[in-house]
């Protein structure tokens, strides 16, 4: 990501060294004593008995991100936020380098908090890298899930010699991750900017960055490794639910030909591409996104 790096580095940020890896954290048993519904943050609102939607965000990110998005739900279903281990108000302890090495773990968390709280037939809405999660959790545990909103989804976020467009080209993310190794306070502003893309409403760019800022810098150096280098291409094919993509027309992150090929490759899965600028639709055009949604439920 040459063009991230090349605008801190035209800010002449501080740099400062952080370590490459995290410490070890508890040990799996230790973890798997916690409650999932604690550890994650879980917070519940809208109908107790209600249809279920359970809504994750992306990186850097916590369940705030939602708040113009999920309240519209709360009439007529049981909402439940969460933030993934190692952002917001999750239990940043349980954060093992070793088992989150793998999207596969979060899943394994989103499938955890669904039967503490005995839900069923969940509508999983995922932003970002959470939409790839989603898939990973119904994928695991298919009895929990009965639909899935994936909310400008990426199976592989670099480009493949194959003609598969992710938006990024290796350089790019390795340029994103040596500026994360060597300077905390120079990727958070830039990257902010590239993710929201509005630049007519600083206040949005200002939130994200704010957001990045508050997660610890060697979490966010390892999850962003974890998200920008997968590749969840052959699990989209799994998917036995109704899915719906939500795309916006103008994303740098996932880009439309990224959206397209999830579409592509999920079975029946319905596409709603959005006018709209940046990765997070459900902060720049919420409304549009909760119609999209709301089509979808309905259907």
């Amino acid at each position: 990501m040459q063009r991230v790096v090349a605008h801190a580095a035209a800010e002449g940020l501080h740099i400062l060294s952080l370590p490459r890896a995290l410490s070890c954290g508890p040990s799996e048993a230790t973890i798997r004593s916690m409650d999932a519904v604690a550890r994650l943050n879980v917070r519940e609102s809208g109908l107790p008995d209600g249809p279920v939607m359970v809504f994750a965000h992306g990186f850097g990110c916590d369940q705030s991100m939602w708040r113009k998005v999920a309240p519209e739900f709360e009439a007529d279903h049981r909402v439940v936020l969460l933030d993934l281990v190692g952002s917001g108000g999750s239990d940043l302890d349980a954060y093992d380098p070793e088992r989150y090495s793998r999207l596969e773990t979060h899943a394994a968390d989103i499938v955890e908090v669904c039967r503490e709280l005995d839900l069923r037939e969940v509508t999983f809405v995922g932003h970002s890298v959470s939409g790839m999660i989603g898939v990973l959790a119904h994928i695991a545990a298919p009895d929990l899930f009965s639909a899935l909103v994936l909310v400008g989804p990426s199976a592989r976020y670099l480009d493949d010699d194959d003609g598969y467009v992710g938006g990024f080209t290796r350089s790019d993310i390795d340029d994103l991750l040596e500026t994360m190794d060597s300077n905390h306070l120079g990727w958070q502003n830039p990257l902010a900017g590239m993710v929201m893309a509005n630049g007519d409403r600083p206040e949005l760019q200002q939130e994200l960055e704010a957001s990045f800022c508050r997660t610890r810098p060697e979490i966010a150096r390892h999850f962003a490794g974890v998200t920008f280098l997968g590749d969840n291409r052959k699990d989209l094919g799994r998917v036995t639910v109704p899915t719906l993509v939500i795309q916006t027309t103008h994303d740098s992150i996932a880009p439309v030909p990224a959206g397209e090929f999830v579409r592509d490759h999920v079975p029946g899965s319905r596409f709603a591409l959005i006018e709209a600028y940046g990765h997070c639709p459900h902060l720049s055009a919420p409304a549009d996104t909760v119609k999209a949604m709301r089509e979808f439920l309905d259907s």
